[in-house]
């Protein structure tokens, strides 16, 4: 038979009469925390909260409403235990929070009558000395000297005062003798031992303000900066394109918090590719963009040159927009419980669904422990039906990111749209932890699944857990792009601005090669793209995956050249075996600057297509100011990706100077892109200080 609740025998114990003694004592003990209070400076930095007078005015008046002494008989008994329940309620708002070195014993209280066993307790409690005893269900310290400085008591936690309440009575625990030194209350393992194991949990000590509060944990790669490359040994360059922009929305973040970012977290190419420009096009859809290449003098650096590549794709006219099949698949783990992560995502996404065509279908799949299907394929003209969806997310639980990720991918077939836009879309703090969690196993999962004709957009949220590394493999591999999202705006930008670019792929596996001649380039550096390189035999072989361009994407890249015969040059004339012409007019195509080509494939197709562009003089610019907005804008913005990285080339050219080249090349900026990037310029250099 079950033991009978100890509340129930509590509830049909005889009430004892009230003791005088009993009184005496609450009495006391609210004498003490008076001269306490009034004696007691106030903490600096403390917020003020009612005086400890008034604190006991507002119990005894929330008593009297409540009507517990509404009879005499019950008027005595109340003087029992308002001295405990008011030590609990008056020490809430206490700024001293000392955690206990022990805990009530959690021997089990003796079968008799709570009611004989409290005045038991009260019988040894008055006989017994102070001091530790193991055969006592009570821990007990020395006691302390007179002339000891008295402390507040630990706070009681509101489960706790409400358990002693619902005790009801003579039933309610008696005052807690007090160790003033430790802030110690010293509890009888009486009536529930749960109660008191709550209210003498350890609290936490006072916040040091100068501490960080949590372990930053986020995963960023570590990569090494472009180094200088000799022309004549190392000619050719090949890397694969990026559209992503997750760096730059991480570096302003990191700005706009008052300090620099760590240097693996700017990839200057992202930085670049931000901005939107307005790089000529192609004129329709059968050539999927246009590449334009200009020369021009290097702003930091007189001996050296800057060639441009700027590739603009084919914009989709609306009425020509193919249908979109959408896997929202989002993280909804106790990691993302933080207000900028997962309720900033589902705002995020309402601006998304708002932005689709009656016939896009839109599924929803959420990850924690396990993975789970929220909602069934459904039309975006139910758009009621998805926001409802979307708004019942709530956190909790670990990451089963890669259970996620083939749930997705499953309902994503399923509802496959031929010649339309089939997408997962994952939106995470990136922090897998259940299932395949390794880098290396969700690429492999990643590469198996992109041969579905399905592609993946990531989008980062949150910091202090973000595994960026994790979202830049798996967008790299899955045919897909990767967006961080710090704030509503930039939701607004990547989902409702970008849409068409984010949504819609015109071209994929997209690879750049260039080939330098070394009679007219001595050196040359590629300015970004150090996680996006490709071996020189990868970009002929169509197997290798690359980056994928969207509706009306703009990409650019730069390189730094060094002119031979230029004094800039770094790496010096190799004394054996370089080859040497006398006459540069024998050799082919000796006026070329270089050689660029581009392989791509379409959205649907397995077979790469080449288009090559040869650079020569006619690409050239006589001066940096006769090259376009969008020219000098796009080279200002690498300028401070490379001084945030503290890239050596950079280092003759300071802030101000960047700024100056930002400000007349801003032009248009009809969103107000160019003008933050201003600020973000003046914040790093206030910041640097030295403005180096």
């Amino acid at each position: 038979m079950a033991e009978e609740d100890e509340f129930d025998i509590l509830r049909k114990s005889p009430v004892p009469a009230p003791r005088a003694e009993a009184k005496a004592r609450a009495l006391e003990a609210a004498r003490q925390s008076f001269v306490l209070e009034k004696n007691q400076a106030p903490a600096q930095g403390t917020q003020p909260g009612l005086r400890l007078t008034e604190r006991a005015t507002k119990l005894w008046s929330e008593i009297m409403q409540k009507k517990l002494i509404a009879t005499p008989a019950i008027a005595g008994l109340v003087a029992l235990p308002i001295a405990g329940y008011a030590t609990f309620y008056l020490l809430e708002e206490s700024p001293f929070a000392v955690a206990p070195e022990k805990r009530i014993s959690e021997t089990d209280a003796p079968a008799e009558k709570p009611t004989d066993l409290l005045a038991k307790k009260k019988t040894d409690a008055d006989s017994q000395p102070r001091q530790d005893t193991s055969s006592r269900d009570v821990t007990t310290l020395p006691a302390e000297p007179e002339s000891a400085p008295k402390a507040e008591a630990p706070v009681a936690t509101a489960e706790a005062r409400q358990e002693i309440g619902a005790a009801g009575g003579a039933a309610a625990v008696a005052p807690a003798p007090m160790d003033a030194a430790r802030g110690r209350a010293f509890l009888p393992s009486v009536a529930n031992k749960q109660m008191a194991d709550q209210v003498t949990a350890p609290l936490p000590a006072p916040a040091d303000p100068m501490q960080v509060d949590e372990e930053n944990r986020d995963r960023i790669e570590d990569f090494k900066t472009n180094p200088v490359k000799l022309a004549l040994e190392d000619p050719v360059s090949t890397f694969s394109i990026d559209v992503d922009t997750a760096s730059y929305s991480f570096v302003r973040r990191s700005l706009k918090e008052g300090f620099l970012p760590q240097a693996d977290t700017v990839r200057v190419e992202e930085m670049i590719n931000y901005f939107p420009y307005d790089w000529k096009g192609p004129d329709d859809a059968a050539t999927p963009f246009n590449s334009t290449v200009t020369v021009m003098p290097t702003p930091w650096n007189d001996n050296t040159k800057l060639m441009h590549v700027a590739i603009k794709g084919y914009d989709v006219k609306p009425a020509e927009k193919p249908k979109a099949n959408l896997v929202f698949l989002l993280d909804v783990s106790g990691s993302m419980d933080e207000p900028d992560k997962l309720p900033l995502l589902k705002s995020a996404f309402r601006l998304l669904v708002s932005k689709l065509g009656p016939d896009d279908t839109v599924s929803i799949v959420t990850y924690a422990g396990n993975a789970g299907t929220v909602l069934e394929p459904t039309k975006a003209s139910e758009r009621e039906k998805i926001l409802n969806a979307v708004d019942t997310l709530s956190p909790g639980g670990s990451t089963a990111g890669e259970a996620g990720i083939r749930e997705a991918y499953r309902l994503a077939e399923k509802s496959f749209v031929k010649d339309g836009v089939n997408r997962v879309m994952l939106a995470t703090d990136g922090d897998f932890n259940v299932g395949q969690s390794d880098d290396d196993d969700l690429k492999r999962i990643i590469e198996e699944k992109r041969k579905s004709g399905v592609f993946l957009s990531v989008f980062g949220f949150g910091r202090g857990n973000l595994n960026d590394q994790m979202m830049q493999t798996i967008a790299q591999n899955g045919n897909g792009t990767a967006a961080y999202i710090d704030t509503l705006a930039e939701a607004e930008k990547v989902l409702v601005q970008d849409a068409s670019s984010t949504l819609f792929p015109i071209a994929k596996d997209v690879k750049i090669q260039v080939e330098f001649n070394p009679q007219k380039v001595s050196e040359y550096r590629l300015i970004g793209y150090e996680t996006r390189a490709l071996n020189r035999e990868d970009f002929n072989n169509d197997r290798v995956d690359a980056g994928e361009i969207g509706s009306g994407h703009s990409v650019t890249a730069i390189y730094e050249i060094t002119p031979k015969g230029s004094p800039a040059t770094v790496i010096d004339d190799l004394r054996y075996g370089q080859a040497k012409t006398d006459n540069p007019s024998g050799i082919a195509n000796a006026d070329e600057y270089a050689f660029v080509k581009i392989r791509y494939k379409a959205p649907d197709g397995d077979v790469s297509k080449l288009i090559t562009t040869p650079v020569t003089s006619a690409n050239e610019v006589g001066s940096f100011d006769a090259a376009s907005n969008d020219q000098r804008f796009s080279v200002a913005v690498a300028a401070f990706g490379q001084k945030l990285r503290g890239t050596d080339q950079v280092a003759a050219i300071n802030y101000d100077r960047i700024a100056e080249i930002a400000t007349a090349a801003r032009g248009t900026d009809p969103f107000g892109y160019r003008a933050e990037f201003l600020s973000l310029l003046r914040l790093a250099s206030a910041l640097d200080g030295s403005n180096r």
